[in-house]
């Protein structure tokens, strides 16, 4: 594609980002997003553009779509707890501290590069480059089970199901202080914190989040235990929405933990995952059991009768 000009079509002023987004369904709004960021998309006359830059009809940009040339992943031989694997999937127990795919800061140590090694480079492709394979994300800190994708049949039938509430994703997690009542539902939408643009945050105009929570045990250290369904996907949102109530995850000082704790880590585990497999449409769950630093850390707490 390279450098092109564009002439903003009919409609009122609007933000770049979303008129290049219409424009060009076939691009991913982060590649449009980080295009503005590093002046591919600017003004007919070289002045620089923003995300949130209004444009009209006629105006004329110069703008440049293609995805930044990246070198090719190389797999690398780091140890996997494999559940389950076929032809199509693969579904493994993350441990915590492992990101899940390359970005800023992170070396050839993610998930990504074990599945690749693993995989012997016969990842699906399908997606970002830098995420071959990648359906769904756990934070760095959080363990539990994933499902990824082997093939590409089998990569946009497990993003369809996720798109639609398919699958059915459990965690446990270790808050701060005593919930109201037993059970519960937060539905609140998330989105980009406003003064802290690495964080999310319950906002008025974010994407709708839904979680219900059930109680599973409480402790004499004013922590409870509790299983937490999420009905949507959205980044941190079990983490946000329990901060919202006033009860952040043990550990998790992004999101108000303020505790001295013996615990190292986010105290959020995935325990289980619930799909149709890809090809035969059988009902799949797989369960993952609790590292030992996370059942460590509960059994130094005290129950409450």
């Amino acid at each position: 594609m390279g450098e092109e000009l564009f002439i903003c079509p009919e409609g009122a002023p609007e933000r770049v980002d979303k008129v290049l987004s219409n424009a060009f369904p076939q691009k991913s709004r982060s590649l449009i997003q980080r295009a503005i960021e590093i002046n591919k998309v600017r003004w007919k006359d070289g002045k620089h553009l923003e995300a949130k830059s209004k444009v009209c009809s006629g105006d004329e940009l110069i703008i440049d779509l293609e995805r930044e040339k990246t070198e090719p992943l190389v797999g690398k031989n780091i140890a996997l707890d494999v559940l389950f694997e076929d032809e199509d999937i693969l579904v493994i127990n993350k441990v915590s501290g492992m990101v899940v795919h390359p970005g800023d800061g992170t070396k050839d140590d993610t998930l990504v590069h074990a599945l690749l090694h693993h995989c012997k480079n016969e990842l699906c492709p399908v997606g970002a480059p830098e995420r071959p394979g990648i359906v769904h994300r756990l934070d760095k800190e959080t363990s539990g089970v994933m499902v990824v994708a082997k093939t590409e049949l089998a990569y946009y039938s497990l993003i369809e199901q996720f798109s639609n509430r398919q699958t059915k994703k459990v965690y446990t997690a270790l808050v701060t202080g005593f919930l109201k009542g037993k059970s519960g539902e937060i539905d609140q939408p998330i989105g980009r914190h406003p003064k802290n643009r690495v964080r999310m945050a319950v906002v008025e105009h974010g994407k709708a989040a839904q979680t219900k929570w059930a109680l599973i045990s409480k402790y004499v250290e004013k922590y409870s235990l509790l299983r937490v369904q999420i009905l949507t996907g959205r980044t941190h949102q079990i983490r946000v929405h329990l901060s919202y109530l006033g009860h952040p995850l043990v550990g998790d000082t992004t999101y108000g933990f303020k505790k001295k704790s013996p615990f190292a880590r986010v105290m959020l585990h995935a325990k289980s995952i619930k799909f149709s497999h890809p090809l035969t449409n059988t009902e799949l769950l797989f369960r993952a059991d609790f590292p030992n630093d996370f059942q460590e850390g509960i059994n130094l707490l005290t129950p409450m009768e």
